[in-house]
């Protein structure tokens, strides 16, 4: 078959298309025959070198995909030859086939199509098993997505919407964030223009205590009244890391949940830690390529529970950038570290 090999780490260039050898498929296994893969931040990082394979993981990028099932393992009875699904994958994407543990594959949400479906299964399994598996986010409360224009950003936005919360983003355009408020972001902040922690107190009935505090110097609303302590959402989605500890347990309210999902900006940072006490914050972090099968299983199956109904419904909808052939993964890539798309960025075989 043909796949994607980084040749070695570094730049997209660094990406070639190979003959390799078919995956071999085990007795849990299908091996799927790709429509379509989607893009993740996490390939460029694999790309450069800085994002080591879980045991056993395919070499090849790509961590979600759909298309037809081929091959059935002999323990195999979920799934038969010929049926049309999408996956989760520890990698493997980038290519005309790959072989993926039973528990990890998933039916094509009713009225996608099989190409389209390759935007959801990554995106969906992080979104739901974090703040909404973990963290418990749930109707009435509100949320801030860091990178509302992103993959997790669009799905996260509707999702969010269509379980009855308010949702707040962040995106470094004003095109961006028209794109976020027509999903149905309810409060849409440039981070670029705008203190963001200023204006999720102000739109959360705060009276701007954050900012004066930072204004003479000082970090966090450990000095604020208990009766301040309510401005400021209930969960967060953060990517960004380091850089946005501190504004992002700075924007959080009483029991709020900070849940971290990467560390764009850096890893490392100074925090002031009162306001954990004085607000009985949360503070999480998980990646989902390095969790057990059996981990991964369960979060597939409360995904295909929750979210494809939802899809289903018309209420989530696969946001779709640009496709690219297999050959210009290098120019995919490159369209995703610009940062100038919306949505997703699909790889067709």
């Amino acid at each position: 078959m043909r796949a994607v090999v980084i040749t070695s780490p570094g730049g997209p260039e660094v990406l070639q298309v190979q003959e390799v050898e078919d995956p071999v498929v085990g007795d849990d296994e299908v091996l799927i025959k790709v429509e379509a893969t989607a893009l993740n931040r996490a390939d460029t990082v694999q790309r450069k070198g800085l994002y080591p394979l879980p045991k056993g993981a395919s070499p090849y990028p790509g961590l979600e995909c759909s298309g037809t099932v081929v091959t059935v393992g002999k323990s195999v009875a979920c799934w038969k030859v010929g049926d049309q699904v999408c996956a989760l994958l520890s990698g493997g994407g980038y290519a005309e086939k790959v072989a993926v543990p039973a528990g990890q594959v998933l039916p094509i949400p009713e009225g996608v199509s099989l190409r389209d479906a390759a935007s959801f299964p990554e995106v969906a399994c992080t979104v739901w098993s974090t703040i909404f598996m973990t963290s418990q986010l749930s109707p009435g409360e509100t949320l801030l997505v860091h990178g509302g224009s992103s993959g997790i950003g669009t799905f996260a936005i509707q999702i969010a919407k269509h379980l009855g919360i308010r949702v707040f983003v962040t995106a470094g355009s004003e095109e961006k964030l028209a794109a976020c408020k027509n999903l149905g972001a309810d409060v849409c902040i440039n981070y670029k223009t705008e203190d963001f922690v200023a204006r999720v107190e102000e739109e959360t009935g705060g009276k701007g205590i954050s900012s004066v505090l930072q204004q003479l110097g000082l970090q966090c609303r450990y000095l604020t009244t208990e009766s301040n302590y309510d401005a400021g959402v209930d969960v967060i989605l953060d990517n960004v890391g380091g850089p946005y500890l501190q504004k992002n347990l700075d924007s959080l309210g009483m029991d709020g949940r900070l849940f971290i999902i990467g560390f764009m900006g850096g890893a490392v940072t100074e925090v002031n830690l009162s306001c954990l006490l004085a607000r009985r914050l949360t503070v999480q972090a998980a990646g989902l390529r390095n969790r057990s099968l059996e981990n991964k299983a369960k979060i597939v199956a409360e995904v295909k529970k929750h979210v494809w109904s939802a899809i289903a419904a018309g209420k989530v909808k696969p946001i779709v950038y640009k496709t690219f052939p297999l050959s210009e993964a290098a120019e995919a890539h490159k369209l995703m570290e610009g940062s100038s798309h919306v949505g997703k960025i699909l790889l067709i075989p």
